[in-house]
C-alpha cells in the first residue's frame, strides 16, 4: 500500500512540474503529455522498477479518466444553443474529417511500405486511445501500435492546429477552432482549445466525441475499400 501510494505522488509530482514548465514556456513540446512520461520512464530504467508494480499506483489516476471525461459535458451544456444552432455544419466537418484521416493515414502507410497490420494499426489515429484501440482490433490492427500513433497524432495534430491558428488569417471563429483541434488532435488538442477559451474547449469536446462515434463506425468499410483499391 505504501508503494502505491509513493509511485502515486510521483506521477502526481512530476505532473505538476512539468505543467508549471509547460505555463511557463507555452511551447507545446514541453506539455506534460510529452515530459511526464519520459521523467517517468527515466526513473523507472534508473531504479529498476518493474512496471506492474509502479501501475499498482498510477491505476488511480486511470479511474479518475471516466470522471473527467463526463466533467466535458459542463462547457457543452453551457453553450448547449451554439451547439444546437450549428450542429449540421459540426456533423458534416466531423464527418469529413474521419473519413480522411483514416484514408490519408492508409495512403501514409502504403506509401511507407508497411503491412496490412501496420496499416490498420494506424487508420483509427485521430480518436481517443480507448476508442482508438478498440477499433484497431476490430480491423485487424495492432492496440498497442495504435496508442502510440494516437499520442503522437495528439501531439502533431496540436502543434499544427496552433500554427495554423496562429499565422492563418481565416480561423478567427471560436467554432472553427474548436473544431480543428477536436477533430486533428482529440483530447490533446481539446486541452489546447479550452486554453483559446470555454466555447473553443466545448466545441473541441463535442467534435472529438463524434469523431469517436463515427470512426467506429465507418473504419472498417473504408478500410476494406481501401484495402481493395490498394490491391493489398
Amino acid at each position: 500500500m505504501s508503494l502505491m501510494i509513493l509511485y502515486l505522488s510521483l506521477t502526481l509530482v512530476v505532473y505538476i512540474l512539468s505543467k508549471k514548465l509547460y505555463r511557463r514556456t507555452q511551447h507545446m513540446l514541453c506539455s506534460p503529455l510529452i515530459i511526464c512520461p519520459i521523467i517517468l520512464l527515466g526513473i523507472l530504467v534508473m531504479f529498476q522498477i518493474p512496471y506492474d508494480n509502479y501501475a499498482k499506483g498510477g491505476k488511480w489516476l486511470s479511474l479518475m479518466l471516466q470522471p473527467a471525461t463526463v466533467a466535458l459535458a459542463v462547457p457543452l451544456y453551457k453553450y448547449r444553443a451554439t451547439v444546437k444552432k450549428h450542429l449540421t455544419e459540426i456533423l458534416v466537418g466531423v464527418t469529413g474529417g474521419a473519413a480522411v484521416a483514416i484514408v490519408t493515414s492508409l495512403l501514409i502507410g502504403r506509401y511507407m511500405g508497411a503491412d496490412l497490420q501496420l496499416m490498420a494499426s494506424m487508420a483509427p489515429r485521430s480518436v481517443t486511445v480507448p476508442m482508438a484501440m478498440s477499433i484497431s482490433e476490430i480491423i485487424g490492427g495492432n492496440p498497442s501500435l495504435t496508442a502510440v500513433f494516437v499520442i503522437l497524432t495528439g501531439i502533431t495534430g496540436t502543434l499544427f492546429v496552433t500554427f495554423m491558428l496562429k499565422y492563418g488569417t481565416v480561423f478567427k471563429s471560436p467554432i472553427t477552432k474548436g473544431m480543428l483541434y477536436g477533430i486533428t488532435a482529440h483530447g490533446t488538442g481539446t486541452a489546447k482549445a479550452f486554453e483559446a477559451g470555454e466555447m473553443e474547449g466545448a466545441i473541441s469536446s463535442l467534435a472529438m466525441i463524434f469523431m469517436g462515434i463515427i470512426t467506429t463506425l465507418i473504419a472498417p468499410e473504408i478500410v476494406n475499400i481501401c484495402f481493395s483499391l490498394l490491391d493489398v
